[in-house]
C-alpha cells in the first residue's frame, strides 16, 4: 500500500479545471462568519467540480489569508461572485432558472437521503446560512424547497462547512 501523489491522481491544472465541465450547482453562502469555513467550502467545491460559489453579506471574500488556510488554492480554481445582499444573489439565480434549495431544518424540508435529482441537466443552487442563525428566514420564500441533513444525535446542527461537504458529496454522486 502506498499513498498516491498528485501526479498519480492525475489532478487537473487550474486552467484545465476552469475549462472542464462542472456540475450545474451554485453554493450560496449567506452571512458566513468564519473565514476558515469559507475556505473549506471552496476546497470541497473544487473537489466535486461545483460550478460556482456566491459569497453574500458578511461572508469574507478572496484574497484572504484566513480563507487560504483551508482553501489551499481553491479560490483560484472555483468561480465565485460577491453579493452585498443574499436576496440579490437568489433573485439572479431565479432569473437564470435555478432550482434553489435552502439547507435548513424547516417544517416541510426534504431529507437529504430522500433527495433524487431526476433531471440531471437542471441547474441547482444550495443556500447555506450563518453559523448561529442558519439561513435567514426572510430568504426562504425565494427558495423552491428546503433540504435537511438527517441527524440522530443530541445537537440539532452541523458546522456549515461540514453540511456543505455532505450536500456537495450527495449531489456529486447523483450527477455521476
Amino acid at each position: 500500500m502506498k499513498k498516491l501523489s498528485a501526479d498519480d491522481l492525475k489532478r487537473k491544472s487550474i486552467e484545465e479545471f476552469k475549462s472542464s465541465e462542472k456540475i450545474p450547482v451554485v453554493i450560496v453562502l449567506d452571512n458566513i462568519r468564519s473565514l476558515l469555513n469559507v475556505g473549506s467550502i471552496f476546497r470541497t467545491a473544487d473537489a466535486f467540480s461545483i460550478d460556482a460559489i456566491y459569497l453574500c453579506g458578511i461572508t469574507g471574500t478572496p484574497p484572504n489569508k484566513e480563507i487560504q488556510k483551508t482553501a489551499l488554492g481553491a479560490t483560484d480554481s472555483v468561480t465565485w461572485n460577491y453579493y452585498k445582499e443574499t436576496k440579490e444573489a437568489l433573485e439572479e439565480l431565479k432569473k437564470s432558472n435555478y432550482f434553489i434549495y435552502a439547507v435548513e431544518q424547516i417544517d416541510n424540508s426534504i431529507k437529504l437521503n430522500q433527495l433524487n435529482i431526476i433531471e440531471k441537466k437542471r441547474k441547482l443552487a444550495f443556500v447555506f446560512g450563518n453559523e448561529v442563525s442558519g439561513v435567514d428566514e426572510n430568504l426562504l420564500y425565494l427558495c423552491d424547497a428546503a433540504l435537511e441533513i438527517p441527524q440522530t444525535g443530541t445537537k440539532h446542527s452541523l458546522n456549515v462547512s461540514v453540511s456543505a461537504g455532505i450536500v456537495m458529496w450527495e449531489i456529486f454522486k447523483q450527477f455521476q
